[in-house]
């Protein structure tokens, strides 16, 4: 009985009406603010966090990853509930998840109390941020798409400028708790709204693939958990090797039921035989393990390694973080005319060459001046290559897939976020440390080099994508 209530898959070109399409780029890109905005404004906290809490710096880490890691574990599963059960009602319960767990961040008590918010965050998250851009995929057909992902990638891109400016302002100025009541207040003026003015929509299956979802879940689980546990027990470790084998046995194991066992499989295995979904997801998960491990290591640089304050060190790297709400609605315009590989590709070198430029330059007492062009070159480079990924990974496929392209792209962007994060913190542990200024940067400089290398090879990627968007796939039946 329940089938026969389903709304069918409809054409985006036929589906909401103008100003229902302005809502739902409104609600979308707003949705993406606050998960974004939550992945970085806690870093510029970190040391607050550190002093007030008596963190140690795999507590530092898990007040990031747990948030990471819960998200690249379930956004599959999140796009999947939408496809089923309603991307407009699935939007709804995954802020409202969101919501809570923000206000039981803003109580924790310890670092414990702050790392098990975290999770439920993520779990929110998993659910809401793919169906962003579901939902603006589903609302615009694929010619059309990439102003709107422009503007949801620069309003995403605010979610990481503000972030560490709204972190420093409010952790120098109230207190860090005021991070996650604010996400608390936009939350709760978002719900009825998005009740109100998002159009609901369904994907082509009719049912849940339960074994996929499983499968999935712990093969993620499985390659997210080892690289979050390497720097404390080892990259060799019985508990990291174990870790990546659970993930490759269960991930291959989830490729292989879904070719040949599932009736309605959540991930059609042939996307992988797309080129432009293929390499749209390689590119993402390489661009943000360079960008959460550079980051993670940068906000920290310009406090403890520069002397900056938690306010003065979010409006230094502004220039960085600040680009994509400038430059991504442009870049996503320009995508429609141009397509989408110059302006991957170029964006994934600018980053590699601007954060390898900054890895040359720091020094204890280094001049701010000096760093500027190269966090510019980095912050362009993620406003040009952010919005045509997403883009190009929902036109790759057809109009019903577009929930599953949206999740498989969101965790392989968390997973990256993941690895990138780990890796910085684990060569950072190597070659610095946090007893002096001098330490910190000795260890800085290195784990910015890797992160400029992820970028680096980002950009291979890229050079691989189509030169134009699928449109002719995006118009066949799912």
């Amino acid at each position: 009985m329940a089938d026969t209530l389903r709304v069918p898959v409809r054409e985006p070109a036929a589906g909401a009406a103008p100003p229902r399409r302005v809502w739902t780029v409104v609600l979308a890109a707003l949705g993406a603010l606050l998960c974004s905005l939550d992945v970085v404004v806690v870093v510029t906290a970190l040391p607050t966090l550190r002093a007030e809490f008596g963190a140690s710096l795999s507590e530092l880490e898990w007040t990031l990853n747990a948030y990471n890691l819960v998200f690249a574990c379930l956004t599959l599963t999140g796009a999947a509930l939408g496809d089923r059960f309603g991307r407009r009602r699935m939007f709804v319960v995954g802020l409202a998840v969101f919501t809570l767990a923000s206000a039981l961040a803003a109580l924790a008590g310890g670092p414990g109390q702050l790392i098990a918010a975290r999770v439920v965050q993520g779990a929110g998250a998993a659910v809401l941020l793919p169906l962003t851009l579901t939902l603006i995929s589903e609302a615009f057909p694929a010619e059309k798409r990439g102003v709107a992902i422009g503007v949801w990638g620069g309003v995403t891109g605010l979610g990481v400028a503000s972030g560490p400016v709204l972190g420093g302002a409010v952790t120098e100025g109230l207190s860090w708790q005021w991070i996650f009541w604010l996400n608390v207040l936009l939350g709760l003026a978002m719900l009825p709204l998005a009740t109100v003015k998002l159009r609901e929509s369904y994907g082509p299956r009719p049912q849940l693939d339960a074994v996929g979802l499983l499968l999935a879940a712990v093969g993620l689980t499985g390659l997210a958990w080892a690289p979050v546990r390497a720097p404390e027990a080892g990259w060799g470790s019985a508990e990291v090797l174990g870790g990546l084998a659970v993930g490759i046995v269960f991930l291959t194991a989830f490729l292989g039921w879904e070719r040949s066992r599932a009736r309605y499989p959540m991930l059609p295995v042939t996307y992988f035989g797309r080129r432009g979904f293929s390499t749209a997801n390689g590119t993402i998960f390489l661009m943000f393990m360079s960008l959460l491990g550079s980051i993670f290591m940068i906000t920290q640089l310009f406090q403890l390694g520069l002397g900056n304050s938690p306010l003065e060190a979010g409006v230094r790297i502004l220039v960085w973080t600040g680009m994509p709400l400038a430059v991504s609605p442009l870049a996503g315009a320009l995508a429609d005319r141009f397509g989408n590989r110059p302006f991957m590709l170029t964006g994934l070198v600018l980053q590699a060459v601007g954060l390898g430029l900054l890895a040359r330059q720091i020094e204890p007492g280094v001049d701010y001046g000096s760093l500027v062009v190269p966090l510019i070159l980095a912050g362009i480079g993620i406003s040009l290559a952010f919005p045509t990924i997403a883009n190009a990974v929902t036109s790759s496929v057809p109009p019903g897939g577009a929930g599953v392209a949206a999740g498989v792209n969101s965790a392989l962007r968390a997973l990256g976020g993941v690895f990138g994060v780990a890796v910085a913190a684990a060569v950072f542990s190597r070659y610095g440390g946090y007893g002096s200024a001098e330490d910190f940067v000795d260890g800085c400089g290195p784990a910015l080099w890797v992160s400029a290398g992820a970028a680096a090879a980002g950009a291979a990627v890229a050079a691989f994508a189509p030169s134009r968007p699928a449109n002719k796939a995006s118009k066949q039946p799912s």
